[in-house]
């Protein structure tokens, strides 16, 4: 080597050593850079897995066994229609729309598109919330999330749907009424900024499903024979089998949403197990009374309302606050599934409102009750009046949203079946095949 082309690379590793480092990518606005927890992270891929097995196959057998026997392969197909419109919906836009940062001016209601087709999101980002996931693991988490609950709603309107409509009804509920109110609780929006507490889905998922299922109910009409037929479930089994994939799936849902595996993951996970038990027993000793004796039926539905009930409340109370939301869920779902359906005479079909809208109305404002700063910080300044607000702010939306889609689904494929295709089943009349 000559003394001349030793100094040119001493010089030039000097010029290297001196140049700034190469920048990295800009983050969005809702990113951090990722600082990842190895233990966090194995929670919340188990966590995904269970809140994804609540929906196929929990719901959809949960659901499937409620209906009459000409309809299951139709409840079934529609949940499977949520699974795969919204995972394509949240990849798209969805997740960009509720849980990123939109233009100052409508950042309050709904996120903004930097993040549509994943755009920006890498193996190195986080989103500020839980800088210790991937981000691409929070956005698999919330999916989940976002597939259940059009899947809730699918309940108010079986067996009388058409299949089309109910698919372009995921497509455009989605869009308009999930991911705005998703952002307005969760992802920076005003109901989280004024302190509203919806620790797993209360308002987001359950009273937003809830609501949207009664408008659905109102719009659609009753079905045919409603009232007169005989409507009873063809199938106790499949909806045995359902309820306790949701059981075990709900643990991912609300100890999930702790973020990490610590502390708050397992009273969340106990405060799950004991308000179903509770409401079990709230739903089946009101129904004793009333009926002269217990159902499994009333068993399973007591269940599902302790767990709606809890969802809003399960990372803020302590065990004590768990059993009363239970106890009280019970009976209070059973007179929105049995006493205010027959009061109006509406057709709920499968008691979506009875059952998560007014589960997750109670839970979420004895979440203002029963919240303790011993359990969570953040529920610093929980209040029922700040839980109602929300609610009002979450129904409103949902009321007016859903009753937009609907009409655009009426006046495009159209909402129900003819009477013909709904007395022979829709098994058949939407989708050529039937149960042997």
């Amino acid at each position: 080597m000559t003394k001349a082309t030793a100094s040119a690379l001493v010089v030039t590793g000097a010029s290297l050593l001196a140049a700034p480092a190469l920048a990295s990518p800009a983050l969005l606005a809702h990113q951090a850079p990722l600082a990842i927890d190895n233990a966090a992270t194995s929670w919340i891929l188990t966590s995904t897995a269970l809140v994804l097995l609540m929906t196929l196959p929990g719901l959809a057998l949960f659901y499937g066994g409620m209906v009459r026997r000409k309809n299951i392969i139709s409840v079934l197909a529609q949940s499977a229609a949520a699974f795969a419109v919204v995972s394509v919906l949240w990849f798209l836009v969805g997740y960009s729309l509720s849980f990123g940062r939109g233009p100052e001016a409508v950042d309050g209601l709904i996120g903004g598109v930097e993040a549509a087709f994943l755009n920006g999101v890498t193996a190195g980002t986080a989103h500020s919330l839980l800088p210790g996931l991937p981000e691409l693991l929070f956005v698999a988490f919330q999916m989940t999330f976002a597939i259940i609950t059009p899947a809730l709603i699918a309940g108010a309107f079986a067996e009388r749907m058409k299949f089309s409509a109910s698919v372009l009804f995921f497509v455009l509920w989605h869009l308009i009424v999930y991911a705005p109110i998703c952002h307005q609780v969760w992802g920076g929006g005003y109901l989280g900024g004024i302190g509203v507490l919806d620790f797993a889905g209360g308002a987001v998922v359950h009273v937003n499903a809830g609501v949207a299922g009664l408008v659905c109910a109102l719009v659609l009409g009753p079905r045919h024979g409603f009232g007169r037929d005989n409507m009873a479930p063809s199938n106790l089994a499949y909806s045995a089998i359902g309820t306790g994939l949701l059981l075990v799936g709900w643990l991912g849902f609300n100890a999930g949403s702790a973020g990490a595996a610590d502390a708050l993951a397992a009273t969340a996970a106990f405060n799950t197990i004991l308000a179903a038990a509770a409401a079990a027993v709230g739903w089946t000793a009101v129904e004793w009374i009333e009926r002269k004796r217990p159902t499994l039926l009333g068993l399973l539905s007591g269940v599902v309302g302790g767990l709606v009930a809890i969802t809003p409340a399960a990372g803020f109370v302590d065990p004590k606050g768990a059993f009363w939301i239970g106890l009280i869920a019970g009976p209070a779902c059973y007179a929105g599934a049995v006493w205010l359906k027959h009061a109006l005479k509406y057709d709920d079909s499968l008691d979506a409102f009875g059952v998560h809208g007014v589960g997750g109305i109670v839970g979420a404002l004895l979440t203002g009750v029963f919240a303790t700063t011993a359990v969570n910080p953040l529920a610093e300044g929980a209040t029922v009046w700040k839980q109602a607000v929300g609610l009002a702010g979450a129904m409103a939306w949902s009321a007016a949203g859903t009753f937009v889609v609907l009409m655009i689904c009426k006046f495009t494929t159209g909402l129900r079946v003819s009477r013909d295709e709904e007395v022979e089943g829709l098994d058949y009349t939407q989708h050529g095949e039937t149960l042997h």
